[in-house]
């Protein structure tokens, strides 16, 4: 569940980070490199649609 506090955009990072116990941070620089090859910006699109929000 994309979490309503601690995001920063959509709260994707957020809930994967969350979801595998991992660091925030970490997620969002793996996102941030994603991105750099064009991977990223549509993965993150996709899971923003795919995950829901929290309650």
């Amino acid at each position: 569940m994309r979490p309503r506090s601690g995001r920063v955009l959509a709260g994707v990072c957020a809930a994967l980070a969350d979801r595998f116990g991992i660091s925030r941070g970490l997620v969002r620089v793996a996102f941030v490199l994603f991105g750099l090859f064009g991977v990223g910006e549509l993965v993150y699109l996709a899971l923003w649609i795919m995950i829901p929000k929290a309650p």
